[in-house]
């Protein structure tokens, strides 16, 4: 099983946001990381369910305010 993992700048381009951003979020523990010898590293399939997770709670929220 190949597992890929990416850097910032990566997940950056991934999800079309920021290099800083994605540095806050996997700081304020937001997004699924983990650090490798001080640098941030991120499991894409890790991001790919954290997307998932979020898009269910983003449409969970707009059926409670309607």
């Amino acid at each position: 099983m190949k597992t890929d993992i990416m850097t910032i700048k990566e997940v950056a381009n991934y999800l079309k946001m920021t290099e800083k951003t994605i540095y806050r979020l996997a700081k304020e523990r937001k997004i699924p990381s983990f650090k490798v010898g001080g640098n941030w590293r991120f499991k894409k399939e890790a991001i790919d369910e954290w997307i998932e997770r979020n898009m269910h709670n983003e449409t969970t929220e707009r059926k409670k305010t309607k």
